[in-house]
Order: structure tokens, then sequence, then C-alpha cells
């Protein structure tokens, strides 16, 4: 089995840190990289591939700006926007147009995102 590569980036350090070292530690994920600066998300996508990107989620709930170009370039990609400090998650992928899933802000939330097996909290526009 081919590993699921995760790129962890945008998160507070602390944050970023327990992210990529909780979902490491699964046998059919492999983190390519963490990276801190939103300014970096395009680049750091061309360069490792990753199949899932994990960002912060922003106080509005919207996908984070840089994300959906990196969609329309990348439109097998998924993206998991975490909001720590309000223990909310959000699942985007891209279809016809892009989407998204509100998740269980969990670890096994998180981890069916990654691995594409979303069960919705609540479908957002």
């Amino acid at each position: 089995m081919v590993p699921i590569r995760v790129l962890v980036a945008n998160q507070p350090r602390l944050i970023r840190e327990l992210v990529a070292g909780t979902i490491s530690d699964q046998p059919d994920i492999n983190v390519v990289g963490e990276i801190q600066q939103e300014n970096e998300l395009e680049n750091a996508v061309e360069e490792m591939r990753p199949d899932v990107l994990i960002v912060a989620l922003d106080r509005s709930n919207q996908l984070p700006a840089a994300c959906e170009s990196i969609l329309r370039s990348h439109p097998r990609m998924r993206i998991i926007a975490l909001a720590w400090d309000r223990n909310t998650s959000i699942f985007y992928r891209a279809s016809l147009s892009i989407e998204s899933i509100q998740i269980e802000a969990s670890e096994a939330g998180v981890l069916g995102a990654i691995r594409g097996i979303t069960q919705s909290v609540e479908r957002l526009q």
C-alpha cells in the first residue's frame, strides 16, 4: 500500500507539531513536511506533492485564500482546515466545484478525512 502523503502547514508551532506527531504514528500516513507561513503553501505543495494538506482555519470558517487555487491546480488533493481554539475542523475537496464538509473535531475525524472517509457533522455552504 502506498502511504498517504500529508503536508502540515500554517498552524501555531505547537499545534503543527502535535498534529504531525499524531498522524505520523499511522502506518498508512507519511508526513512529508511542515511549513509555518501561508505564503509558502503553493511552493511547498508543488515541491512535496502531498495527497492531503492540513492548514489553520480562519475565524470566519472560510477556505484559506491560498487553498482555493491549490485545489484548482491539484483537484485530487484534500484539505483539512483545523481551528484548535474553537474545536472545529472542515474537510475540503474539489469536484465540479469546491465543497466542504464539517468533520468531527477529533483525531478520528481528522484521520478519517485524511483517508477519504468522512462522516459529515454538518454540511457547510
